[in-house]
């Protein structure tokens, strides 16, 4: 599934990007042969489920970790 890793990293990054209205700040994704994780900041807990809803919509069957820290500021 993760043969073309950076490939991959970027559409998912565009994706998030896109479904979030770009609004995830210091987004980065990593990949691994068993996991996505998600990094980044957000604003409210509904940018951060539609940021893993962005990467649900490519790899939906992908065990994925959100780790977007929502601060309130």
């Amino acid at each position: 599934m993760f043969d073309r890793i950076p490939q991959l990293q970027g559409q998912l990054e565009r994706q998030v990007q896109n479904r979030t209205g770009r609004r995830i700040r210091d987004l980065a994704i990593r990949l691994d042969r068993e996991r996505i994780v998600l990094h980044g900041r957000a604003s409210t807990y509904y940018l951060k489920q539609l940021a893993q809803h962005g990467v649900r919509d490519i790899l939906p069957q992908a065990c994925l970790e959100n780790a977007i820290e929502v601060d309130h500021n």
